[in-house]
């Protein structure tokens, strides 16, 4: 699917990916590529950017965590978060309809004979 396809977006998609809870980075590009079966794939140097923006925002909160002798930081959703997805999720939903009744209307009913 093309990279356009995610732009505005993209917000909804990492909030989504970490709704049920602390992902780091690779993690978050698998979730997505995983839910959308593989039609989705997100870019780190894409993603990273709105993750800090999202942190900066209130909507994420993150935090290092060593694996090993590697250390990776996880995200998790805020209680803002939370509620921001929910509103695009809302959002989503009514865009997606219109939309649909535009590009497949239902057919006009017959008039009765």
């Amino acid at each position: 699917m093309k990279g356009d396809a995610v732009r505005g977006h993209l917000d909804a998609l990492l909030l989504a990916a970490l709704e049920q809870g602390p992902l780091h980075g690779y993690a978050i590009i698998t979730a997505v590529q995983q839910r959308s079966g593989g039609a989705l794939e997100l870019r780190t140097g894409t993603m990273y950017p709105a993750l800090n923006r999202l942190e900066r925002l209130g909507l994420l909160r993150s935090d290092w965590q060593s694996v090993g002798e590697r250390r990776r930081r996880c995200y998790e959703l805020t209680d803002a978060g939370r509620r921001s997805l929910a509103e695009e999720r809302t959002a989503w939903r009514e865009l997606t309809a219109a939309i649909g009744a535009v590009l497949d209307p239902a057919p006009a009913p017959r008039p009765a004979t």
